[in-house]
């Protein structure tokens, strides 16, 4: 019975309407959690932390969100969110292997600027949480899918455009170049230095080239 009063707990709260100084607040909430729980892993940071860090009260904290595993689930989406921008900044108008070359600088760039330390948000929370709950197993997934379908998409423009092959499978190329990604960040991260994460875009992208028209 606990279990369906959290449910519909939860339920209600993701149904509530919120003025806009309430969502303002929900979303400086989720920020700060995406930052702490970047920096030592969902499963180290406590609601505690959380109330110290926004100067929110536990029951502001439980009037936006059921329990810590929904508080998590925004982070995800916010995090799903940022990748998902970042990458559409530089694939949204692809037509060329420049500007191919221009997204596997930024995702350089972008580990560089983070000094290297908490490597790729969704990669993270991949590693963390995949094994321990399956509801943020399936919501990464889609995360990961989603982050994919948007490398898909401009793919598909420039097979469209006639730079790609007709028969190329701008689908599972997209898949593979997330997984270059995932992996050459996981590298850089342990070595503490880019190169790693530098030769898996480089290879992601030739082969990318390997399927020109």
């Amino acid at each position: 019975m606990w279990k369906h009063e959290a449910m519909d707990r939860e339920t209600t709260i993701m149904n509530r309407p919120l003025t806009p100084r309430g969502a303002a607040t929900k979303r400086r909430i989720v920020e700060a959690a995406a930052e702490l729980i970047h920096a030592r892993g969902a499963e180290h940071v406590s609601l505690d932390d959380l109330m110290e860090i926004t100067n929110t009260s536990k029951s502001q904290l439980y009037h936006y969100f059921a329990n810590k595993e929904a508080l998590v689930r925004d982070v995800i989406d916010l995090q799903t969110g940022r990748i998902v921008a970042a990458n559409a900044a530089y694939l949204g108008a692809l037509d060329s292997f420049t500007a191919l070359r221009a997204w596997g600088d930024m995702v350089v760039a972008a580990y560089r600027a983070g000094g290297g330390v908490g490597g790729c948000p969704l990669g993270s929370l991949a590693n963390e949480l995949s094994s321990r709950s399956e509801d943020a197993r399936l919501q990464l997934k889609q995360s990961f899918s989603t982050w994919a379908t948007v490398i898909e998409n401009g793919l598909r423009r420039m097979r469209q455009d006639g730079r790609l092959r007709p028969d190329t499978d701008v689908g599972g190329v997209a898949v593979a170049m997330v997984a270059a990604v995932q992996g050459g960040i996981l590298l850089a991260k342990t070595a503490r230095d880019a190169r790693s994460l530098e030769c898996a875009v480089d290879m992601a992208l030739a082969y990318v080239a390997r399927h020109a028209a």
